[in-house]
């Protein structure tokens, strides 16, 4: 019955010997159900008394001496004793998930009397600072203290609390191993009954990892921005140095060859080549340029770079380049090899603060079973030109080599570096189809050794400038161009060729120009970027109209910015930015001829 149905109270009529029922009783309660009992017996001894009593009976009423009063008596007892057993049994339940919840919480709690010594920290307060509970009990936070904070910080929490208010706010701490946390802090005191602050609690909850990605983000984002600026920056700079060279090379073709003149002026066309490469390198830096894969030899690419890289890492770094012989040609993007040594060797410069020796050195290798037997990396069979960078500067520990090319991961102080160099590095390095491997001792030095595996097939000789030929036609060119200085130099000299040259200063006035003209167009060149109508949409208009036309774009702009105004070839319809007015005359000639049968190519000459 008491299965079947709940009751409020049990009235349970024992006999002597009766073990059968004291079990079953034990039994019903022990199992949970909490039903007040009323023992009516007879003649029973002290020791079934307290069998009856263990086994859950509430109250033993003898049955000579039962009546009416007695019996209600007994009843208003039994029921306010379970009542409030009831009551303590809820509030024990209540207090055991209270305790749970604390101790399995993930955010710290630590409890203080109303000095601040701690009387209480929970497991997650354990596992974040490094403190057992025995190490900070009795003591006060302050063994947290950082000193990243002033003490107005704490003067303000403390008048805060003592107030009886809520203190939030980020505290910077200190772990027992000496890292530093930052943890969103909220302090609020415990009170009496009186209405008394007795103690106050402290709830934290960890931030370094959400602010780590904040910062990650942010400095991606200033990054992003600086690269912004690098691509106007050096857009306008290639503006002004093609004036410079255009507006040189014309002087020279009105001077004798041998005279002081001509010697000041090819000056300041090596002046130009090198500003040039200083802009080159500003996109690199931005990583702005699209891919732009040759099949090249290490050793000029490298000795390219190896004239702006002392400049960069200071005076103080001892610098060398060490080519090595009979390398193989490597498929490559020559901007991208640039800004793996800058890369490099800015972080040889920051591991030198006090100077040193700084090496790069380039070698070919035939990787076979013997060579590579136990090497660390993973490097298929195969002829490879191999560069090697190494420094002899402060090393890096043994334990943050497995992390140096993982994005934002930096060895240096705070605000000393970005965490993006090496990773930049081990990207373009897979991007071209390499392998990259370092070797590192504290206090010894670095190694970094990069794999380019080699192509089948060198490089075609190039001519030299004064070789070549400068490609002359008679076809009709629309010049647009919305830099005056930069139109007016490569309309003379292209007229100069031979050519019948339209000029226009941006896409809406080259419209009108071909309209009035009426003849055939044979190439539009036009930047790419202009007010009013870019030159991918200049293009696509003339393009409807006229079936032959063809094209070739120029810009002082990063590559990217390019092909985001729908030009989609740099190989053979893009010119950059600064260019000599012998390269504008044999893209020109290139461009003409694209798709064009042999025999109806126009004939060149040298000027």
């Amino acid at each position: 019955m008491l299965e079947q149905k709940p009751y409020g109270l049990v009235l349970f009529e024992h006999e002597t010997g009766d073990a059968k029922a004291v079990q079953l009783l034990s039994e019903f309660h022990h199992a949970g159900r909490s039903v007040p009992f009323i023992l009516l017996t007879e003649n029973v001894d002290e020791g079934t008394v307290a069998e009856l009593i263990r086994s859950g009976n509430w109250n033993c009423v003898a049955k000579s001496q039962l009546d009416g009063a007695t019996l209600v008596r007994s009843i208003r007892g039994a029921l306010a004793m379970h009542c409030m057993q009831e009551e303590q049994r809820s509030a024990e339940d209540s207090l055991r998930k209270l305790s749970r919840a604390v101790e399995q919480s993930p955010d710290t709690v630590v409890i203080t009397d109303r000095k601040g010594v701690i009387e209480y920290v929970n497991p997650a307060f354990e596992g974040l600072t490094g403190y057992v509970h025995d190490e900070v009990y009795g003591k006060t936070p302050r063994i947290l203290k950082s000193g990243e904070q002033g003490p107005e910080t704490y003067q303000d929490m403390w008048k805060t609390i003592l107030a009886g208010k809520v203190f939030r706010g980020i505290l910077v701490n200190r772990k027992k191993n000496g890292d530093l946390y930052y943890v969103e802090e909220s302090i609020c005191p415990v009170r009496d009954g009186g209405g008394e602050i007795t103690h106050f609690i402290a709830n934290g909850r960890d931030l370094t990892e959400r602010l780590r990605l904040e910062a990650q983000l942010l400095q991606a984002q200033k990054m992003d921005a600086v690269g912004r600026l690098a691509g106007g920056v050096a857009h306008d700079f290639n503006n002004l140095l093609t004036i410079i060279t255009s507006y040189s090379e014309l002087a020279l073709d009105d001077i004798p060859e041998d005279s002081r003149l001509a010697s000041r002026i090819q000056e300041v066309l090596l002046a130009a080549k090198r500003a040039a490469e200083l802009t080159r390198q500003l996109l690199a830096f931005s990583r702005k340029q699209p891919q732009a894969l040759r099949i090249v030899d290490l050793n000029p690419v490298i000795a390219g770079i190896s004239k702006t890289l002392p400049r960069l890492i200071g005076e103080d770094v001892e610098f060398s380049f060490i080519p090595g012989q009979g390398l193989g040609p490597v498929r490559v993007d020559p901007v991208q090899i640039d800004q793996i040594l800058m890369n490099l060797a800015a972080n040889a410069r920051d591991a030198m603060p006090q100077g040193g020796r700084l090496r790069i050195e380039t070698s070919s290798v035939d990787l076979d079973e013997d060579y590579i037997h136990d090497k660390p990396a993973a490097i298929p069979l195969g002829h490879y030109a191999v560069i090697t960078v190494s420094d002899n500067g402060c090393g890096i520990p043994r334990e943050d080599v497995p992390h140096i090319f993982e994005p934002f991961y930096s060895t240096k102080a705070p605000g000393k570096g970005t965490g993006l160099g090496l990773a930049t590095v081990y990207g373009i390095v897979k991007q071209n189809k390499g392998y990259i491997w370092v070797y590192s001792e504290p206090a010894s030095g670095t190694v970094f050794k990069i794999y380019l595996p080699c192509v089948g097939k060198r490089p075609p000789e190039q001519k030299s400038s004064k070789e070549a030929a400068i490609s002359a036609g008679t076809e009709t060119l629309l010049l647009v161009e919305d830099e005056r200085a930069v139109r007016k130099a490569s309309a003379e000299f292209l007229a100069m060729l031979g050519y019948k040259v339209l000029e226009a200063k941006d896409g809406v006035d080259a419209l009108a120009v071909a309209k009035q003209y009426g003849g055939p167009i044979h190439l539009l060149v036009t930047d790419v970027v202009m007010p009013n109508m870019s030159g991918g949409e200049l293009a696509k208009r003339l393009g409807s109209i006229s079936r032959d036309i063809k094209f070739l774009f120029v810009s002082g702009y990063a590559g990217k910015t390019v092909l985001d105004h729908n030009v989609m070839d740099l190989e053979t319809n893009f010119l950059q930015k600064p260019y000599s007015l012998k390269q504008l005359a044999a893209k020109i000639r290139v461009a003409l001829e694209a798709g064009s049968p042999a025999g109806e190519r126009q004939p060149a000459s040298k000027r």
